[in-house]
């Protein structure tokens, strides 16, 4: 951990390897442009597979330090949720409903979690996706991967005001399926617009992407290729005609991406990487941290400092 002084206090981020990710560059510029009272953001790297404790006691060193300000918390959402939701002193209807916590923010002596990405996910693909896609074209969308970054996408999706007719979800994990089909039962979500698939193969998820009608969107939201490497697609996969496809990860070695590329030529497809992601993820939880107000500009405005480090 890196120290700050206690006037200005710091930041952090609850990773696996946080040290690689670009914000570690990206944060002082961002706190001069937004004038956050420190510079300093610092790292809580976590293994894949952390105790429960491990979680615990990360939320209590956040809760009990009056230096930290709060933290954006990555791949370890549903877990830090799962093992410590107990903690916070408030939880978002988000966090409740996804099971998950992405940003922990200190309010006086109450220590608040919430769950931004619903709303990140729908900021990141409005970015690329015109706003009539569905309704022009008929297209479905497949969410690669039913965690905390899978349920965002497929809450945000039933909550869109162009909603496609079907949003394919696929997991290697029936656990993990089943409780997002629990969380789409407590939305109230429309019955028949999302679809369970058990996928203990990359080769049972390709059969599900080469399914998909044209212009459909294809979203990675395994982590695959980020944390660990490797892609739930095979490289036998076929991707639709004039596909989406979405790597939701900037960076690791990103398999899913370069097999979305080496397409994209011959399919017609419209590759688009995890950056925006990233900024609408960082900078809403930054906002929520410090509570201050961002506009689109003010969003264009950090989008631009990040790209000049990218």
């Amino acid at each position: 951990m890196t120290t700050a002084t206690p006037s200005a206090g710091y930041m952090g981020f609850v990773g696996v390897t946080t040290g690689s990710s670009s914000i570690m560059s990206v944060f002082p510029l961002w706190a001069d442009i937004l004038g956050l009272p420190t510079r300093t953001l610092v790292g809580h790297d976590l293994p894949m597979d952390a105790d429960p404790s491990q979680y615990r006691a990360m939320v209590e060193q956040i809760r009990d330090d009056p230096n930290h300000r709060g933290a954006l918390v990555t791949t370890h959402k549903m877990n830090v949720y799962a093992a410590a939701s107990d903690l916070f002193d408030e939880l978002d209807p988000f966090a409740v409903s996804c099971g998950e916590v992405s940003s922990i923010s200190q309010r006086g002596e109450r220590l608040i979690g919430r769950a931004k990405d619903p709303i990140t996910v729908d900021l990141a693909m409005n970015d690329f996706l015109p706003a009539d896609h569905f309704a022009r074209t008929g297209a479905e969308v497949v969410i690669l991967g039913a965690g905390g970054s899978g349920t965002a996408l497929s809450w945000a999706l039933s909550e869109r005001e162009d909603a496609p007719a079907l949003v394919t979800v696929t997991d290697r994990s029936q656990q993990k399926l089943d409780h997002l089909r629990e969380v789409h039962r407590q939305h109230g979500t429309r019955d028949g617009l999302i679809r369970y698939v058990l996928t203990p193969t990359a080769s049972d998820a390709d059969a599900v992407v080469a399914a998909a009608p044209a212009g459909s969107v294809i979203a990675n939201a395994t982590g695959l290729g980020k944390d660990r490497p490797g892609s739930p697609l095979s490289d036998a996969v076929v991707f639709p005609a004039d596909a989406w496809v979405w790597e939701f990860n900037y960076r690791g070695s990103l398999e899913f991406l370069h097999q979305a590329r080496a397409q994209a030529a011959d399919r017609g497809l419209h590759v688009v990487d995890g950056w925006r992601y990233f900024i609408h993820g960082w900078s809403q939880v930054v906002a929520d941290v410090f509570e201050i107000s961002l506009t689109p500009a003010v969003v264009e405005e950090l989008a631009a400092a990040a790209e000049s480090v990218r």
